[in-house]
């Protein structure tokens, strides 16, 4: 399995009103220090099956969203 595939995997199985940080996501999928890598590819996804708004910044901030910042900081506000 590629790594992208890893990410996808281990991003859908977050359960809503929980999120990781893509550092937490690049450590379950094997490779702790490309959190960035998580990003880029997160970035890349436009599956709904795939919740990438439920992974967020280390530092607490929500991050990028493809889908636009304000309707992931909507949709985490829902889900919690």
């Amino acid at each position: 399995m590629i790594f992208k595939e890893k990410v996808f995997a281990v991003v859908k199985k977050i359960p809503s009103g929980v999120t990781l940080t893509y550092k937490e996501v690049a450590q379950k999928a094997g490779s702790p220090m490309a959190y960035r890598a998580v990003g880029n590819i997160l970035h890349t996804n436009y599956d709904q099956g795939i919740p990438c708004h439920r992974v967020v910044r280390s530092d607490g901030k929500t991050g990028g969203y493809n889908r636009g910042f304000e309707k992931k900081k909507k949709i985490l506000e829902a889900e919690k």
